[in-house]
């Protein structure tokens, strides 16, 4: 396939079918094929026969089976209105565009209510967004033509919104406008559109960003009204037509939140407000930002007048040393040490990720910053065009501009399809290899290994030129380091210069503390060689401090690490010959102090940031296993044994815990990576002890044990923090219930005993602390009933006497210890209890009454609990929880462990829509982000107040929002929409409650 994808637009007069120029993969094999054909033999006679005239072209037939196999958004779009497909089957596609826009535009000029203005945009949007999908996937035109049709949809939309809500006060006499025709020209409310929706860049599936200011002086507002709350109810009114979800779906999702300080500003901001933030304390990220800025909608001159007095806050007159080191302060913001080894296709960001679209943008804004001020031809919105007048320039090279061109438009398109399956705003890759490699099929590949050469080769040209980036002129001096007097102390001006020039903001500090290292009393340099070979390692120490995101702060933190260090001499030398990991390992001990401590008392564990495998793709369940057997398999006592395992378990916290800080994981891998180093040790520990119980009592005939996995250890969600909910189950030949060994015992004893004994050994506090905290409440009976259960009580249990909390409980319950037989019988018996008829009523109101009582005990109203908020993760576990327990005995495939996986299987059989299914998808995602960082970074409850700057960075990051503040505001919009889904599909308050 084409993936330089030029486009095959220029066919004038064809219909849009016979341009197709590629499509999806289809294997000969593949149920892809039958599903489409499926759906044709339900249309029309009149319909299929002129739907068959336009399938005989070229790859028409394949593109309308891979969507059929690969996108359920878009094959339902397909199947929701089959005239609509012929229609654009047979059009010419930039003309029906230009159409689709115009009529849409026209047809909200005469509506009589908002209702009929949200239905005429959102039908607008759907057949926008399946006529932008068809030509891209088919390759009928370039991926920059369809940005801009997608950007064109986007500004038609806000545009005809915003002027809807200005002719409604007209009507009410709030507004006088000249021209009532116009309502938006003089009005003084100002759209910006930002990022790619500015630089006509939207992607398939994305937010449009929008920054909404007013001039109070210069307005058509009637005398008696007031500016602020005005235009506030106007910005809001436009979000609520385009963002509110309907019948009819939604037009876009509006993020405002690059406002000024948006956890604590109103969502429209008058304009000297905005001109003295700026002015005052605008950022680097919100120069970059506005770089894209253009107004879109409202009082276009105001606009443009705006856009005039903000431009010397983005463009600065003189290339000078502050705005050099701003951009410095932004790679290495961006740059957290990722290791050099080779990039894990499977779950790997597009966007963020190393080699990403985002280092592409950022080679290129940094540099229009840079020189714009005094080359105005650089002040170009669009990243290709900035890329072009770069090269033009001769500040970049024609073949960096031709390289990065063509990685920029390929990326992009493994975007578009990778938001077509959904409709998701996602840019990662899926998981595991086998989504994969459905999603390369999708993107017309034959096969996984054919889409991973490509798309790393991509990657790797990216990383290259972005590592290149300034490398010429780095502050932080890395080429060469001076020769100086590091213990000269704070007396010594060479010293502080150099100091100055690295990017630190307190010299004479950082002096007196270097001098302290060299000379101080540090118990860990009490003996001369570590002295003399950290003394050696100080040129470089400061080097890689000076490159941590705060480096001032980096200082406080190492010191402090020195402070607590014993045996260092190792860990010096290894940081000696890898300067690169001072900065990680400063990121870890000023966001993460818990990890710092482990680092502190066991210095051993910087072995495994060294090993080449480190940041490459995360071990799975079968290597951590063997790495468990390793580590365990020449214990010389069973205490020597649990010592182990805890430093297994530790160490692996400690791994797991760094590539999260630095952003080399997803939460998911993080995730499933926790739970496979707790299955193995699970599963290991059932193993031995069950070994040394027989060799002290011996067996019972018959006799099976098993263990159950609940909450999140099941659903393979677990954090740095989780404890493990486990159930153990048993059976034995009931007619010989006696135990063989020298110290017999019988039945339910001999099992209670052994599972006491198993739960000793995970909570037994040893020299290397706890293994993992047992929650065995969710047993049968809870606390009331015996710590192992017989299969045959279980299943008797679950059948007649459970709750409905307990059969929730019960769809993340998995079998991670027990022969195969056994788990099978298990499974089975979990599946009837999960899959029996259910009354709907009856289990809204029973998950609705327990969701209020975990309110009364925890309390909902701390948005930073993000799992008891209300619109938190509970919310959203319950909500697929309560899916699975009243359709799962007409749609068993919905049953799955995993939330996010019960939500894809709940939206694909039709049990929940959409768009419903995507918020609670991507608050899921944010959550599970933010969630892996807390219990990484705090002990107690997050206080944003006394949160340190490098946890709240990195929270930043992990939430992809350029500042806390916008994360902050994201979090509380994303706990409304989930609460207004959770209030429709439990408690019965929209017609959502019927589905």
């Amino acid at each position: 396939m084409n993936h330089s994808a030029p486009g095959n637009a220029d066919k004038t007069g064809e219909s849009l079918a016979a341009r197709f120029a590629e499509a999806p993969h289809i294997a000969a094999s593949a149920t892809e094929e039958r599903r489409f054909e499926d759906w044709l033999a339900e249309l029309e006679p009149a319909q299929l026969a002129r739907l068959e005239t336009l399938l005989v072209h070229p790859f028409a037939r394949d593109i309308l089976a891979g969507i059929a196999e690969f996108s359920p958004y878009l094959f339902d779009l397909v199947r929701a209105d089959a005239p609509r497909l012929i229609r654009l089957l047979e059009c010419d596609p930039d003309a029906h565009l230009a159409t689709l826009i115009a009529e849409a535009r026209d047809a909200v000029l005469v509506a009589t209510d908002e209702a009929e203005v949200m239905r005429r945009l959102r039908r607008m949007k759907a057949e926008a967004a399946l006529l932008t999908a068809l030509c891209d996937i088919g390759g009928v035109w370039p991926v920059m033509r369809v940005t801009a049709a997608l950007t064109d949809v986007a500004v038609s939309s806000v545009q005809a919104a915003l002027q809807y809500q200005l002719r409604q006060e007209a009507a009410r006499g709030k507004i006088l406008p000249p021209d009532p025709e116009a309502p938006e020209q003089g009005c003084g409310l100002i759209v910006l559109a930002m990022g790619k929706m500015g630089a006509g860049e939207l992607n398939y599936s994305s937010d449009i960003d929008l920054i909404v200011f007013f001039d109070p002086e210069a307005t058509t507002l009637a005398p008696d009204i007031e500016p602020q709350p005005f235009f506030v109810r106007v910005t809001q009114g436009m979000a609520r037509m385009l963002q509110q979800r309907t019948y009819d779906g939604y037009v876009f999702r509006v993020d405002l939140r690059l406002r000024p300080d948006p956890s604590s500003t109103q969502v429209a901001i008058s304009r000297d407000a905005a001109l003295n933030y700026y002015e005052r304390e605008g950022r680097t990220w919100e120069r970059a930002a506005m770089i894209k800025a253009r107004a879109c909608a409202g009082d276009a001159k105001a606009g443009e007048a705006l856009l005039a007095e903000i431009a010397p806050f983005v463009w600065r007159k003189h290339l000078d040393f502050a705005a050099l080191a701003d951009v410095h302060d932004m790679k290495r913001q961006m740059q957290t040490y990722r290791g050099q080894s080779e990039i894990a296709v499977e779950g790997h960001n597009v966007k963020v990720g190393r080699g990403g679209i985002r280092e592409i943008e950022f080679f290129a804004q940094t540099q229009q910053l840079i020189a714009g001020g005094r080359h105005p031809e650089l002040r170009v919105r669009p990243t290709l065009a900035a890329l072009d007048i770069l090269a033009s320039s001769n500040w970049i090279t024609s073949a960096a501009r031709d390289e990065l061109t063509t990685a920029y438009e390929f990326l992009r398109r493994v975007e578009h399809r990778l938001q077509m399956i959904a409709d998701e705003q996602t840019h990662a890759l899926p998981e595991d290899k086998e989504a994969v490699e459905r999603f390369a099929r999708f993107f017309g590949y034959p096969d996984r290994e054919a889409f991973a050469r490509d798309l790393l080769r991509q990657l790797q040209i990216v990383q290259g030129h972005y590592e290149k980036l300034f490398e010429g002129d780095d502050p932080t001096g890395t080429a060469e380091l001076p020769a100086l007097d590091y213990g000269a102390g704070p007396d010594d001006p060479r010293l502080l210069q150099y100091l100055t020039t690295l990017g630190f903001k307190k010299p004479a500090a950082l002096a007196q503390t270097i001098r302290d290292w060299i000379t101080g009393d540090y118990r860990v340099f009490r003996n001369d060689q570590t002295r003399s070979a950290f003394v050696e390692f100080v040129p470089a120490l400061i080097d890689g401090l000076a490159r941590a995101e705060e480096p001032d702060r980096a200082v406080v933190a190492f010191d402090q690490f020195l402070g607590a260090l014993q045996l260092g001499g190792r860990l010096i030398t290894l940081l000696g010959q890898n300067r690169d990991l001072v900065a990680l390992v400063a990121l870890v001990l000023g966001a993460a102090p818990r990890l710092g401590e482990m680092l502190a008392r066991k210095p051993q564990l910087m072995d495994g940031l060294i090993d080449p495998r480190f940041f490459g793709a995360m071990p799975d369940k079968q290597e951590l296993s063997a790495r468990l057997a390793a580590t365990v398999r020449d214990a010389d006592s069973y205490e020597e044994f649990l010592d182990r395992l805890r430093l297994f378990g530790q160490e692996s916290l400690f791994l797991i815990g760094t590539r999260i800080l630095s952003g080399t994981v997803s939460a998911q891998q993080a995730s499933t990576a926790f739970a496979d180093v707790a299955e193995g040790t699970v599963h290991t520990v059932h193993d031995l002890v069950a070994e040394r119980f027989a060799a002290q009592h011996g067996r019972i005939k018959d006799q099976q044990t098993a263990i159950i996995a609940m909450g999140r250890l099941g659903s393979r969600e677990m954090t740095a923090s989780s404890d493990l909910d486990l159930i153990l189950l048993y059976d034995f030949d009931s007619d010989n219930p006696d135990s063989d060994g020298p110290k017999s015992l019988q039945g339910a004893h001999y099992f209670a005993r052994f599972t006491q004994r198993l739960i000793s050994a995970f909570t037994t506090r040893t020299n290397y602390g706890v293994l993992y905290e047992i929650d065995m409440r969710l047993r049968p009976s809870g606390r009331a009933g015996p710590v192992a259960s017989s299969l045959v009580s279980f299943a008797d249990y679950q059948a007649n006497e459970a709750w409905t909390w307990e059969h929730m409980a019960l769809t993340r319950a998995r079998v991670v210890s027990a022969s195969d037989e056994f788990r099978e019988r298990i499974e089975r018996i979990i599946r009837d209890v999960l899959t029996r008829r259910r009354d709907r009523a009856i289990i809204a109101n029973d998950v609705a009454d327990m969701r209020r009582a975990i309110a009364q005990e925890k309390g909902d109203s701390d948005h930073w609990d993000l799992k008891y908020a209300a619109g938190g993760m509970v919310d959203i576990d319950f909500i697929a929880q309560y899916l699975q327990l009243v359709h799962a005995h007409d749609k068993p495939e919905i049953l799955d462990v995993s939330t996010l996986q019960v939500l894809d299987n709940a939206a694909r059989l039709g049990a929940l829509p959409h768009s419903e299914a995507e918020i609670l998808r991507a608050a899921a995602r944010l959550y599970h982000d933010l969630t892996q960082i807390l219990r990484l970074c705090v002990s107690d409850g997050f206080k944003p107040d006394t949160a340190g700057t490098d946890l709240q960075r990195v929270m930043a990051r992990a939430g992809d929002a350029p500042d806390f503040s916008s994360l902050e505001a994201r979090v509380k919009e994303t706990q409304g929409e989930v609460r207004r889904v959770f209030t429709a599909l439990l408690e019965g308050t929209s017609s959502a409650s019927a589905r």
